[in-house]
C-alpha cells in the first residue's frame, strides 16, 4: 500500500528558498575563486577583464561573506 505525503505549501516554498540561497552562495564562491585564478594568470588589467567577460563573471566580483 502506498502512502500519500502531505506537505504544507509554505514548507515547500521555504525549502525552495533555502535551496536557492545555497545555490547563490555556491555560485558567488565559485565565481570569486575563478576570478582569483584568472587575475593571477592575466598579463594585465585589460586581459583580466576580457577573460572574466568570456567566463561571464563580473569583474567586480567580491569575496562572498
Amino acid at each position: 500500500m502506498s502512502s500519500v505525503r502531505h506537505t504544507n505549501p509554505a514548507d515547500a516554498g521555504l525549502a525552495w528558498s533555502d535551496a536557492q540561497d545555497a545555490y547563490d552562495t555556491q555560485r558567488r564562491t565559485q565565481n570569486w575563486q575563478a576570478a582569483r585564478v584568472v587575475a593571477g594568470q592575466a598579463t594585465d588589467l585589460a586581459d583580466c577583464n576580457e577573460l572574466l567577460a568570456m567566463l561571464g563573471i563580473d569583474a567586480a566580483a567580491r569575496r562572498p561573506a
